[in-house]
């Protein structure tokens, strides 16, 4: 497992786990970041990351990125 914040772009990883305090966790699974969700990093810029994931684009700092295992 690795941090998703260590994803390649155009990298198709699996959600593994989602980290963090009880409000992140909430927060991030109901933008779609749950466990076997399948997303892709589209572009990574100064440590923030933009991933598609259930027919979706996202933004996420890297402190965010951090906590989902993939």
């Amino acid at each position: 497992m690795m941090p998703l914040i260590m994803a390649s772009p155009g990298e198709e990883v699996e959600i593994r786990k989602v980290g963090g305090s009880e409000e992140t966790r909430h927060f991030l699974n109901n933008m779609g970041f749950t466990e076997g969700a399948k997303c892709s990093v589209i572009s990574s810029i100064n440590g923030n990351i933009i991933i598609n994931i259930r027919d979706s684009r996202v933004a996420l700092d890297s402190n965010i990125a951090k906590k989902i295992m993939v």
